[in-house]
């Protein structure tokens, strides 16, 4: 049930914004009541959070060995590019979220926590250290090049994401 609450929150979130939709709206499209809603999620911000956990979840790998193979610069693509193929089902909700977010500073600092965490776990993945100092310098810069490549996927309509990948790897370079 829990996923299935998700994925009609992004649903709705793709139709009306993710403002617009309420608690109610979610329960009705998951076909559950209100009370039920309550005793998995209690607010949006809940829902929000599971579903970037869900998407952190398909970005960790079973085994990291293969991973860590490579140069951390394309570790780091590997996982951003994992976690925009984990959100693509969800890829005009995940917009009307971002958009939403983005015109409320307020809510978005509500959620920056847990988008920071998020940083830190690909961070720790790639095999580059996310605490101290360093790692907070390093997961406010891994923030900023997710979120400019954000942007461009939402408009790269393209079957191979060439834009999208072409504009991660530039961003990490100039970062590197």
């Amino acid at each position: 049930i829990p996923n299935h609450i998700v994925d009609s929150a992004l649903t709705l979130a793709a139709i009306e914004g993710w403002r617009r939709i309420t608690l109610r709206d979610i329960a009705a499209e998951a076909g559950l009541s209100l009370a039920d809603l309550h005793a998995v999620h209690r607010s949006k911000g809940e829902i929000l959070a599971a579903f970037v956990r869900r998407v952190d979840d398909a970005v960790l790998p079973e085994d990291d060995a293969e991973l860590l193979d490579e140069s951390p610069r394309d570790r780091l693509f590997d996982l951003v590019m994992r976690r925009l193929d984990a959100m693509a089902p969800h890829k005009e909700g995940v917009a009307a979220v971002v958009r939403d977010l983005s015109a409320d500073p307020a809510w978005a600092l509500c959620h920056a926590r847990t988008f920071m965490r998020s940083m830190d776990w690909m961070l720790e993945v790639a095999g580059l250290a996310a605490g101290g100092c360093r790692g907070r310098v390093r997961a406010a810069g891994l923030g900023a090049v997710y979120l400019s490549t954000l942007r461009v996927w939402f408009m790269d309509d393209s079957p191979d994401m060439a834009r999208t990948m072409a504009s991660l790897d530039r961003q990490l370079r100039r970062v590197d």
